[in-house]
């Protein structure tokens, strides 16, 4: 089951009764937002005991289309990656730390 950013509002709602929704949701899309900027300007996402968002460039190339078997011209883009913490993986694994 994924989480969607309503979903996380009214946790954090629940968590925090006394903010504003309006307020958390500020909250949210105000974080959402710096992680953008940050991975477009190609640079480093870290959120301590959660892990690391970075990019990496993915080089133009020749790809097939596997319907036709048609060589495709695929350009260079950015791609994003995510590396969890060594936390978070223990935790996720029901280790001890």
């Amino acid at each position: 089951m994924a989480i969607v950013k309503s979903k996380l509002l009214k946790q954090l709602s629940k968590s925090y009764p006394n903010f504003l929704k309006k307020d958390l949701e500020k909250f949210i899309n105000i974080i959402l937002e710096e992680i953008k900027k940050t991975l477009k300007r190609n640079e480093r996402v870290e959120l301590r005991g959660f892990g690391v968002f970075y990019t990496n460039v993915q080089k133009a190339r020749i790809s097939r289309n596997p319907k036709t078997g048609e060589k495709v011209n695929t350009p260079k883009k950015n791609t994003i990656h995510f590396k969890m913490a060594k936390d978070l993986f223990k935790k996720i694994n029901n280790e001890k730390e």
